[in-house]
């Protein structure tokens, strides 16, 4: 899948939920900067991680998650 990066909308969705990523990470177990890096694209959580963000958020990982094609 060369070419391919993963998309999100937690900053949309934590603005819906008015909580901030130090709150968000708490309720997923991460630390802030693991937030914003996958806020921001840097870093692309793992399975377990982005369940984790969906879940606390109230949405589904589809929801909050996409491919963009290059």
């Amino acid at each position: 899948m060369e070419g391919a990066n993963l998309k999100n909308t937690i900053k949309v969705e934590r603005a819906k939920k008015n909580i901030t990523q130090a709150e968000l990470a708490l309720q997923v177990g991460v630390s802030r900067k693991t937030i914003n890096t996958i806020e921001t694209g840097r870093f692309v959580p793992t399975t377990v991680t982005a369940l984790r963000i969906a879940r606390a958020l109230g949405v589904s990982v589809e929801d909050i998650f996409s491919l963009e094609e290059d």
